[in-house]
């Protein structure tokens, strides 16, 4: 009976994120706004429905999120690297979409580190991952999570931004069922969009 009663909340509630994501892409103007408000309700649902793990002391999370944050940097930059050999055309698409709805201002950034990392890691794995494996294998939820994830990134029709939604997807999601610890992929996830927007941008 509870499985039955937890099924809606998590499909009504993967329904208002495409719905509001795929709203948010087609306003460029107001994208960070729009963004910012969508995770914000993620965050709330998330906080509602599920006890977050963290059995990792400070110390720790704040070391490995460095770590396996740069790693997932190390794995997003080898493939931007490769791609070229595979779709001649992804830098420029890569470039179009970064000059679009990348970071670009000081409070995005903020919002960034603060909200929208925060919100994703939340709801992604947080909620939607942790729903899933009431339903099945820990291994699949991951997997399923990280098609997900991949799919609201895949609303903007950007297709290298969806590789790269699932591959670091399935890393976060994974790292969380190892270490069991949310602070962990958040720190790790912050470090990841520092290297990849701030200090070692691809383009």
């Amino acid at each position: 009976m509870k499985l039955i009663k937890q099924a809606p909340v998590l499909l009504l509630s993967l329904i208002f994120m495409y719905a509001m994501l795929f709203y948010t892409f087609s306003e460029k103007t107001i994208f960070w706004y729009l963004y910012t408000f969508t995770l914000l309700v993620g965050i709330a649902i998330s906080l509602v429905t599920e006890k977050f793990e963290d059995s990792l002391p400070t110390w720790q999370y704040l070391i490995f999120g460095i770590g396996y944050g740069t790693i997932t940097y190390g794995i997003i930059k080898l493939g931007y690297l490769i791609l070229p050999f595979i779709s001649p055309n992804a830098p420029q698409q890569i470039a179009s979409f970064l000059a679009k709805y990348g970071p670009s201002t000081v409070w995005h950034y903020l919002l960034l580190i603060f909200i929208i990392v925060v919100g994703e890691e939340m709801f992604w794995r947080g909620f939607v991952q942790q729903q899933l494996k009431r339903f099945v294998k820990s291994s699949y939820a991951i997997i399923i999570t990280a098609v997900l994830f991949s799919i609201s990134v895949a609303i903007s029709g950007f297709i290298p931004g969806v590789m790269a939604a699932f591959v670091s997807g399935l890393l976060w999601g994974a790292l969380y069922e190892w270490k069991k610890s949310l602070p962990l992929i958040i720190v790790s996830h912050v470090v990841f969009v520092l290297l990849l927007f701030l200090v070692l941008p691809l383009t």
